[in-house]
């Protein structure tokens, strides 16, 4: 007999923590060599985590809920169990955080506080006086009632000072001892802040106060997937200097040439075509010709991706968002974009994406025009420095300029806006590579084979 460990998969190369969603398991249980052994939750999917041995369930080492670091070992299997007695399994107290975890070095800038003394300064998550909380941590906090102003002042052991589970949970229970002042260290200056002791009876500071409502409302507690997305694009937008730019097509040869083909392609394929393979395929041509909007910031270093994934925005049932990604679409033709386009945005929907499917984009395209908008200002997908909408194809009265002189005609027509990161794109090259997609699908050729 041995003992195997299953540990956290790592999920990409941007996700540092999972959430234990539900155990398909317990201690005594049989299981199989890839047999679904827990759900897990990123900030990009849910996930299954298969078993990486056949034998039984010997220690589960996290409850549910538990938000544990990647690479951690989550459970034990007893391998070669199968041909003897199964000993009592050992059931251990679930562990509550390793000792060196540190929460994802993506983790949500929730708010900045000023604060009057000036002699203070809260331990600094990238240098810029802003201070990042892992969603546990502001979990605590708002169950335990610990305004902003006092997390600020937590001394943080964690990475670049951040605060861990363990830094409030102590700051919790030394706030919560009878008769004393719970003490706050600055680390950089070691100067002692005491904060007040907080009586179970004493009124909520300003900070603290529930909210009240006035008028007839509902009030509805956001998803885990509705904080996720919040967090992301509030993180994108602190990050970025978003400009958005905007350009309008005719794309009635594309429109026309679709009409036309629909009912063979999807007889002969398989499968449906859509606009979206068809703006996928102007983005990548339009990617080749200017790289540097296919790249991303790190510090410094601007690194250009030789890979062209393209992320497509895809509505779920919830009303929520997820970005499946196709990898390398410049490898792909027309046919295998519209598969690959069709099979994720359906395994979205149904709730079958693969933790891989959301990973390694370096553009994203997202369609407004499905919901009946004519544009929109999107925010960028980071650490990606661009995002393109396009919106609904409108029927309009059209000026077309001929050779043998001007006349109007009804033409399909659609906007286009992109928003770009201003530390990268500056608005020659966003508004160029945007007037370039638009060129691409205004020259479609109407006679195309599929």
């Amino acid at each position: 007999m041995a003992i195997v460990d299953l540990v956290m998969p790592k999920l990409g190369e941007s996700i540092m923590e999972a959430t234990v969603l539900k155990w398909h398991k317990k201690p005594g249980d049989a299981v199989q060599m890839d047999e679904t052994i827990l759900e897990i939750a990123t900030d990009k999917v849910d996930s299954e985590v298969p078993s990486t041995a056949a034998g039984v369930i010997e220690e589960i080492l996290f409850n549910v809920n538990d938000v544990v670091p990647i690479g951690t070992v989550i459970a034990r299997i007893r391998t070669g169990a199968a041909e003897t007695n199964s000993p009592t399994p050992v059931i251990t107290t679930p562990v509550q955080e390793t000792a060196n975890y540190q929460p994802a070095q993506q983790a949500v800038v929730v708010e900045t506080i000023q604060h009057p003394a000036p002699s203070f300064k809260p331990a600094s998550g990238n240098g810029s006086g802003n201070r990042f909380y892992s969603p546990l941590v502001l979990n605590i906090a708002a169950s335990e009632g610990v305004s902003m102003t006092e997390l600020e002042a937590i001394p943080g052991t964690g990475n670049e000072g951040r605060v861990t589970k363990k830094d409030i949970l102590q700051y919790v229970s030394g706030r919560k001892s009878g008769g004393q002042k719970s003490e706050v260290r600055n680390t950089s200056s070691e100067m002692v802040i005491p904060l007040a002791k907080v009586q179970p009876d004493q009124p909520a500071s300003s900070s603290q106060q529930i909210t009240t409502y006035t008028g007839n409302v509902e009030v509805i507690e956001m998803d885990r997937m509705r904080k996720l997305i919040a967090d992301h694009m509030v993180r994108s937008k602190q990050t970025s200097p978003h400009v958005t730019s905007f350009t309008e097509a005719d794309v009635t040869n594309l429109v026309q040439w679709r009409d036309k083909v629909k009912k063979e392609f999807e007889k002969r394929e398989g499968t449906k075509i859509t606009f979206t393979p068809l703006f996928i395929e102007a983005i990548v041509r339009c990617i080749k010709k200017f790289p540097l909007i296919n790249c991303s910031l790190d510090g410094n270093n601007i690194i250009v991706k030789k890979d062209i994934n393209i992320g497509m925005a895809t509505a779920l049932p919830s009303g929520n968002l997820i970005v499946p990604v196709i990898k390398n679409a410049d490898q792909l033709n027309m046919v295998g974009l519209a598969k690959q386009v069709n099979n994720l945005a359906d395994a979205a929907r149904n709730g079958k994406l693969k933790a891989d499917d959301t990973q390694g984009g370096t553009f994203t395209l997202t369609n407004v025009g499905t919901f009946g908008s004519l544009m929109g200002t999107p925010i960028i997908n980071q650490p990606q420095v661009a995002i393109m909408a396009v919106g609904a194809i409108k029927k309009r009265p059209v000026v077309i300029e001929t050779p043998a002189g001007d006349s109007i005609a009804i033409r399909h027509m659609m906007y286009l806006s992109m928003s770009y990161d201003h530390r990268i794109v500056d608005g020659s090259l966003g508004a160029t590579f945007l007037t370039a997609v638009a060129k691409e699908l205004e020259n479609f050729n109407p006679e195309r084979e599929f």
